[in-house]
C-alpha cells in the first residue's frame, strides 16, 4: 500500500472509565472506500468520532494524509478530514438557512469567493440556488442530507468520515445518496471510511471492510468475501449469515444512476 490516507495503530478509547475501543488498527490507502461493519455498540462509530476529535479519551496513534492527529478539534485537520453524520435532521442548525450552513466553514477560515463557492457545491450535491435560502425544516430528508455533504466538502477535504450516511433516511432516498457519495468520491479523489451495519451498502460503496465485535476489529476483508462468503471469523460469517448472504438485498446495490429529482 502506498503511504496512507488514514493509518490507526494500537488505538483504545474510553468512556470515563469504560474502555470501549481496544486495540484497533488499520490503514486506508489514498482514494479508497473503506467500511468498519458490526453491530450496535460495537465500537465503529466512536473510531471515526477519535478520528474526528469528537472522542477525546484515546491512546494509540491515528494519522491522517501522513499527519498525526492530536486530540480535540483542529481547525488545520477540518480542511483536510469532514465528517457527515448520521442525522439530517440534526446536523444542520434549524434557524439557519442553507446559504449560513454552507458558507460558515469558509467564513472560519478566511475563504473568499463564499456565494460562488456555496452555488458551486449546491450543484455538484445536485441541489438548484432554489434551495439555497431556504431552512432546514423546508428540506426533505434527501436533501437535508445532500446539504449535509455539501458543508462537508466546502473545505475541499481529501478524507470524509461517513457515519451510518444513509440509514436515517427513506429506503426510497437512500440509493440515491449513496449513488451521490460515490460519483463525488470519484470525481474529487476523495477517501471514504463509512461506517455501516448494512452488508449490501458494503459492496455497493467499499473496497475493503473491517468487521468490529465487541470493541475490536476481528477481521478485515475485501468486499469480494460478500460474494463468495470467504470470512475467516465465525462472528464475520454469523453476520453475513444473518444478512441472508445476498449483497445487492438493498435497493442501493440495484441502483443504475442517481436520480435526477434531488432526494
Amino acid at each position: 500500500m502506498r503511504n496512507p490516507a488514514i493509518s490507526l495503530k494500537d488505538l483504545d478509547i474510553s468512556y470515563g472509565d469504560t474502555k470501549v475501543v481496544r486495540d484497533v488498527g488499520f490503514d486506508v490507502a489514498p482514494g479508497e472506500s473503506f467500511a468498519l461493519v458490526g453491530e450496535s455498540g460495537s465500537g465503529k462509530s466512536t473510531v471515526l468520532k477519535a478520528i474526528a476529535g469528537l472522542a477525546p479519551d484515546w491512546t494509540g496513534e491515528i494519522s491522517v494524509l501522513g499527519k498525526p492527529r492530536g486530540h480535540g478539534t483542529d481547525r488545520a485537520f477540518s480542511k483536510t478530514c469532514q465528517m457527515v453524520f448520521q442525522d439530517p435532521y440534526a446536523s444542520l442548525h434549524p434557524r439557519k438557512t442553507i446559504d449560513t450552513v454552507l458558507s460558515e466553514p469558509l467564513a472560519i477560515h478566511g475563504i473568499g469567493r463564499r456565494s460562488e463557492k456555496v452555488v458551486e457545491m449546491l450543484g455538484a450535491v445536485g441541489l438548484d440556488q432554489r434551495f439555497r435560502f431556504r431552512f432546514p425544516h423546508q428540506l426533505s430528508g434527501g436533501q437535508r442530507q445532500r446539504v449535509a455533504i455539501a458543508r462537508a466538502l466546502m473545505l475541499e477535504p481529501k478524507v470524509m468520515l461517513l457515519d451510518e450516511p444513509t440509514s436515517a433516511l427513506d429506503v426510497s432516498v437512500q440509493a440515491e445518496i449513496l449513488n451521490l457519495l460515490k460519483r463525488l468520491r470519484r470525481e474529487q479523489g476523495l477517501t471514504y471510511l463509512m461506517v455501516t451495519h448494512n452488508l449490501p451498502v458494503v459492496s455497493f460503496m467499499c473496497d475493503r471492510m473491517a468487521v468490529m465485535n465487541k470493541g475490536r476489529i476481528v477481521e478485515i476483508a475485501p468486499k469480494t468475501a460478500l460474494y463468495d462468503g470467504s470470512f475467516a471469523d465465525p462472528y464475520t460469517r454469523d453476520l453475513y449469515a444473518a444478512s441472508g448472504g445476498n449483497p445487492d438485498a438493498d435497493p442501493a446495490g440495484a441502483a443504475a444512476s442517481e436520480s435526477k429529482d434531488p432526494a
